[in-house]
């Protein structure tokens, strides 16, 4: 258990790190580009526009075979891992998930559910790759979640 924590911990780390990066500017049309994303089983990725945001995000053509919210932003895929900011709180991007991977055959792992004041962890089976879909989200306090989803050997 202590392990989870501290990966969790990390992993809040790294996604508030890429957060702060977003909203100062970072990531610009400088940035190098990245490979394509990786589409190893499942379903076929669908285009998403990530929209557009004063933070420098701004449009992206992330392939993703993930649901979304509608309002998603900053999109961004990086070595299979997507992370995208929404409006929701974070009841609301749960409970998206729930219904959204329930109703295309995945099954939550809720042991593996932890949900906290300002962060969730939730974990599917059922992906065509035999590795768990992982979810978590972090809210940054305005109204906005910051949403992770992965493929991951759990």
């Amino acid at each position: 258990m202590k392990k989870f924590s501290i990966l969790f911990a990390v992993l809040a780390l790294v996604l508030a790190s890429l957060a702060c990066q977003t909203l100062s500017g970072g990531g610009g049309s400088d940035s190098p580009e990245l490979p394509p994303p990786s589409n190893d089983g499942g379903a076929e990725p669908t285009p998403v526009d990530g929209g557009s945001d004063s933070g420098g995000g701004g449009t992206s053509n992330v392939e993703t075979e993930f649901p979304m919210p509608d309002g998603a932003t900053n999109v961004q895929e990086l070595g299979g891992s997507l992370n995208f900011q929404v409006k929701m709180t974070l009841d609301e991007a749960m409970k998206f998930y729930m219904d959204a991977l329930t109703k295309e055959g995945y099954t939550e792992r809720p042991i593996l559910t932890v949900t906290s004041e300002t962060t969730f962890s939730m974990v599917f089976d059922g992906h065509g790759s035999g590795k768990a879909i992982v979810v978590q989200g972090v809210d940054f306090g305005d109204g906005t979640v910051n949403v992770n989803i992965r493929l991951e050997d759990v």
